[in-house]
C-alpha cells in the first residue's frame, strides 16, 4: 500500500478536536485520505467507522 500523503487529505482540521491535521495521523476511508491531529484521534475514528460499517452490512 502506498504511503498516505498530507496533500491528498480531504480535510485541514481534525474532525474530533478541530486542531490542524498531522502527516503521521492519516487514514484511508471510502477511498479518501482523512486527516487527524494525532494518532489517537485517527485510531478512535477507525474504530468507530469500522463499527458503523459492520452495522450497516448486517
Amino acid at each position: 500500500m502506498a504511503a498516505l500523503r498530507l496533500e491528498d487529505c480531504v480535510n485541514e482540521v481534525c474532525p474530533w478536536s478541530g486542531d490542524p491535521v498531522s502527516a503521521d495521523s492519516l487514514t484511508l476511508y471510502q477511498g479518501a485520505v482523512v486527516g487527524f491531529c494525532n494518532t489517537g484521534c485517527r485510531d478512535k475514528f477507525e474504530k468507530a467507522a469500522s463499527m458503523f460499517d459492520a452495522a450497516i452490512q448486517d
